[in-house]
């Protein structure tokens, strides 16, 4: 398990109601700010169609065929204005949004939150705010260490010739930005590199929000859209990001009443069966569960899977790959019928799943077999999601 999704916000967005329903794990949720201090870590999944759907048998690995693989979710400390200045606990924050490789960011878009995340009446702060303030804060917490001995450093690159990206990507590790990253938000800014020691704060701040784009890549989760104005969901699902309403409240407690066997539910799923004998009370609630999952207007469900999955399968590209050892049952070498499931960037080929198996496997692959077309493949090859490869190696 190699990808970290961090959930971002403000205080009392909802994030750690969001993280506790991904994750089903033990944390503190109130209505007041910083009630997450240190960020919270834990395991929650994307889930996929199991290549076991067109088999005779299910692989045991799956649920109802829909297999769920594991990443690491990261709950970090909520931010408020000037994070990037110390202020709250925005170093705490910063340095844990570092560690992961896309943010999804929860939004109160029912507005019933102020910028600091103490609660007002619903519908009287934008939510919209809370979008360009987040992205201010991470820009400026990048130019505060671009900045650091810039003089210097600047003087330092045009008088010696040395490689701009390559000076400034040492300077930004800490802040997760690559050469990659900073070579993209060149390109876009078509930022004058001749002229570096002249450069102005508007044009270091530009530069700065460009890799801050590249590098950490997110998505919109309008949380509370089931008490939300509905002017509040059409003008956030009108930005240029991908937005996707979502009700972790709701989550929450579908996967409670699942894990106490009262209801058959599937993260994800938009309907849920009763299993159980309720109250009723309890009737009611879950009655109005199903409204909110059925209502015709919602695409997503509660939202919680659709943020996950649209974070891991579109924001970061992943596909899912099985590798096995008999490719004629899809099992391996103790006859356990798809027992790994890899995510892997779009555009991997067979040799990088058998790194990712183990790397004396990639050093000594020879070629692999597509377990559903029964052909050999080259280490070039481009796998897909849903593919089953045998691997063949030396080692």
């Amino acid at each position: 398990m190699s990808l970290s999704i961090a959930l971002a916000g403000k205080p009392n967005c909802g994030k750690s109601t969001l993280f506790k329903a991904a994750t089903l794990a033990d944390v503190e949720i109130a209505n007041y700010p910083f009630t997450t201090i240190d960020a919270n870590h834990g395991i929650t999944y994307v889930r996929t169609d199991c290549p076991c759907k067109g088999m005779e048998s299910r692989c045991g690995n799956c649920t109802n065929g829909e297999r769920f693989v594991p990443i690491e979710l990261i709950d970090v400390a909520g931010l408020v204005p000037d994070a990037h200045l110390g202020k709250g606990l925005g170093n705490t924050f910063l340095d844990n949004l570092r560690q992961a490789d896309a943010i999804i960011h929860v939004i109160d878009a029912s507005g019933g939150t102020d910028v600091e995340g103490n609660p007002v009446d619903i519908g009287s702060h934008d939510p919209l705010e809370d979008v360009v303030f987040l992205e201010h804060e991470i820009t400026m917490w990048i130019v505060g260490i671009m900045k650091r001995n810039w003089d210097k450093l600047s003087r330092k690159i045009k008088g010696e010739g040395l490689k701009f990206e390559k000076v400034l990507a040492e300077q930004l590790e800490g802040a997760g930005v690559s050469e990659a990253h900073i070579r993209s938000a060149l390109i876009t800014t078509k930022i004058d590199q001749s002229a570096i020691t002249k450069w102005t704060d508007e044009e270091i701040i530009g530069l700065a929000d460009e890799m801050r784009k590249a590098s950490k890549p997110l998505i919109i989760a309008a949380n509370k859209f089931d008490i939300a104005p509905k002017e509040n969901i059409e003008r956030l699902l009108a930005l240029n990001y991908t937005v996707i309403p979502t009700s972790a409240a709701a989550e929450l407690a579908l996967k409670m009443a699942a894990k106490g066997d009262v209801i058959d539910y599937l993260p994800g799923d938009r309907d849920f069966n009763i299993t159980a004998d309720v109250t009723d009370q309890q009737r009611t609630a879950l009655d109005k569960m199903k409204e909110l999952l059925g209502d015709s207007d919602n695409s997503y469900g509660t939202g919680v899977q659709e943020c996950i999955n649209e974070a891991v399968f579109v924001l970061l590209n992943q596909i899912v790959a099985y590798p096995v050892e008999d490719e004629g049952k899809f099992a391996d070498k103790k006859g356990r019928i798809l027992p790994d499931a890899y995510l892997l960037r779009e555009g991997s080929t067979a040799k990088d799943l058998a790194y990712m198996v183990h790397s004396d496997i990639g050093d000594g692959f020879l070629y692999g077999i597509d377990a559903h077309q029964k052909m050999r493949i080259g280490e070039k090859h481009e796998l897909a999601t849903g593919d089953v490869v045998k691997i063949v190696s030396t080692k």
